[in-house]
């Protein structure tokens, strides 16, 4: 039977392009359905919208041809800090304080613009001959058949497939169509996200500053005077900030960032996003596939839901590949079992721990705020566990895919 291609991709975010690229690299022909107007994301401005990439993400980035068109315009992350406190009255004296200076393979992170992120991976789409990106088009139906599956497009396009797999974020039209159900909850705190200027150079140093009305990032730009931050408040009150003026913005931000990078302004657009754990109750099923946030969304504490999402597609593309290789169908659920065994453990401890985390520090219990600042401490003044937290944070811990090793599949 002659498809339309192996594999139809739901969703052209940042995962769906990446799983792309890899799948092509193993020879399989991807589509990527991508609801958004590919030119308009490609030539956005500046808004301060940023990723927080491991250095095993990096990795990957790197063996399917993308870091080398945004490498120029990465910020190594070569310090973090965290720390537990109140607005206006600054840290605890206890702290935790990793340096990338202190493992062999270099800095743990990097900060990346959206922006640049999308563009190269446009760029690695349109010059490699096994992809075709389909943008402004949307999935809206899909029949699993037992050979094929058979995807419809908003605009009546019909195509077939040996798999269908979906990048298509939380409320993911690929799952719900499937009956795929998902468990989670609410944290009745929304983030708000934006760029500030800053007086003093940040020098790489990422900041994570933990209140009792949720936690405050800091996170590195390029240049030394730029920074993204992700700031979490409770609902109510992140929707009267998000209404101020920008001077009032900047009131009600300066008591919680204090004045360690000196004055600080507005440097880019405002958003707010509400903060929930979802989590499918599986990720695959007879050809179909779940990636990234259509699998599992996590709280940002972290900032570990992109790294998430591309250690599924690290191990989705090497599971593929390798059973093309072998002759086995890639839509067959005792080949996708595989993909699931090997992410959905590692996905929901992380969700969860990402949740008990947020649930320990965003309160101002007296007996708890004692306790993890202990923690920090502790973590901080032994080396051997600093640097295994430190290998955690740069996403070189666990059963790594091939393409987190930087190696090919």
């Amino acid at each position: 039977m002659e498809r339309d291609a192996d594999i139809v991709i739901a969703g052209g975010g940042l995962n769906g392009p990446a799983l792309a690229l890899a799948l092509a690299q193993g020879g399989l022909r991807v589509t990527v359905v991508d609801a958004r107007p590919a030119p308009a994301r490609a030539e956005a401005g500046f808004d301060g919208r940023a990723y927080a990439l491991a250095l095993a993400s990096r990795r990957l980035l790197q063996v399917i041809r993308v870091w080398d068109k945004v490498a120029d315009k990465a910020q190594p992350m070569r310090q973090i800090k965290a720390s537990d406190g109140h607005a206006g009255h600054g840290a605890a004296p206890w702290f935790l304080h990793f340096d990338s200076a202190e493992i062999e393979e270099g800095p743990m992170g990097f900060m990346l613009e959206d922006r640049h992120l999308y563009r190269a991976f446009l760029e690695a789409m349109e010059a490699e001959p096994n992809v075709t990106l389909m943008s402004g088009e949307t999935v809206t139906g899909q029949e699993i058949g037992a050979e094929g599956v058979v995807v419809t497009l908003g605009s009546g396009r019909v195509l077939s497939a040996r798999l269908l797999v979906g990048c298509d974020g939380r409320g993911s039209g690929v799952a719900s169509r499937a009956g795929i159900r998902r468990q989670g909850w609410g944290y009745g705190q929304t983030a708000l996200v934006t760029a500030i200027w800053h007086e003093k150079n940040h020098e790489g140093t990422a900041q994570q500053f933990f209140m009792p009305s949720g936690p405050l990032a800091i996170l590195p730009l390029p240049g030394g005077h730029h920074s993204s931050i992700v700031w979490s408040e409770t609902d109510a009150s992140a929707a009267a900030i998000q209404a101020l003026e920008d001077e009032g913005y900047l009131q009600a931000l300066r008591p919680r960032f204090g004045d360690f990078l000196g004055e600080i302004k507005l440097a880019g657009a405002r958003f707010t996003y509400p903060l929930t754990l979802s989590l499918a109750e599986k990720f695959v099923m007879p050809r179909l596939a779940l990636v990234g946030d259509a699998a599992h969304g996590v709280h940002p504490i972290a900032g570990q839901g992109l790294n998430l999402g591309l250690r599924d597609v690290a191990a989705l593309a090497e599971v593929v590949i390798e059973a093309t290789r072998r002759g086995e169908d890639i839509g067959a659920i005792d080949v996708l079992e595989r993909y699931q065994r090997w992410r959905r453990f590692d996905a929901t401890t992380l969700a969860l721990g990402m949740d008990a985390v947020n649930r320990l520090f965003s309160n101002d219990n007296p007996i708890l705020r004692l306790g993890r600042d202990l923690g920090m401490g502790m973590v901080s003044a032994i080396p051997g566990l600093r640097r295994g937290f430190m290998r955690q944070a740069a996403g070189l811990t666990g059963d790594l895919p091939k393409l987190l090793n930087g190696q090919p599949i």
